[in-house]
């Protein structure tokens, strides 16, 4: 069972407001706002900042793929799109990757419930992703610094690659420090005494 979601929900339409306020409680959710237009879905989610988005394509002021691409941009929220059109033009703009659903007006109680599942499963999986992507990219900066660093000790002492990584782990046990930390402070410290590094 999906736990309880803060909803927020836009829609130029008042029934379509209203069908949102009077079902999604009934499903378990919370509807943290519903507005009328684009600007203000912007707006609110800034300081609501919900769990899911709920929001009509063609609103008057900004249709709702712009309105979320807005939202999205500095921290991405799942989001499912409803629409009473089904336009290959909308359509190609709704593959955006914070998109985790799309729906056709109208729409009953019984279509939310599967669509907000589904969304919360893509975008858990979308988020977990990302993580691991930046995970991916810090440990290859990591490994480049390590590698940067081991070159100047070999090259400084003398010895070779395999003693250079050991006295990198020495120093990072005796200090308590991570191998990455460890290694910056060497790259630090080359740069210090390299010819030219005063101005």
């Amino acid at each position: 069972m999906t736990r309880e979601l803060r909803i927020m929900v836009a829609d130029d339409e008042g029934d379509m407001r209203e069908f949102y306020q009077s079902m999604l409680p009934l499903l378990g959710h919370k509807v943290v706002a519903a507005v009328p237009s684009g600007e203000e879905l912007v707006q609110r989610c800034k300081t609501l900042r919900p769990d899911l988005i709920i929001t009509d394509i063609r609103m008057k002021d900004m249709d709702g793929i712009e309105a979320v691409a807005r939202i999205c941009k500095d921290e991405p929220m799942p989001v499912i799109l409803v629409s009473a059109f089904q336009d290959n033009q909308l359509l190609e703009r709704a593959q955006a990757e914070y998109i985790m659903g799309y729906l056709i007006k109208p729409i009953e109680q019984s279509d939310l419930a599967p669509a907000i599942t589904i969304a919360m499963s893509r975008f858990e999986q979308f988020h977990m992703l990302r993580k691991e992507a930046a995970d991916l990219r810090q440990a290859l900066q990591d490994r480049k610094m390590i590698e940067r660093a081991k070159g100047i000790i070999m090259k400084v002492a003398g010895i070779d690659e395999q003693e250079a990584f050991r006295r990198l782990q020495r120093m990072a046990s005796d200090r308590n420090r991570r191998l990455v930390e460890v290694a910056e402070m060497v790259l630090v410290a080359e740069e210090m005494v390299r010819p030219g590094a005063e101005r």
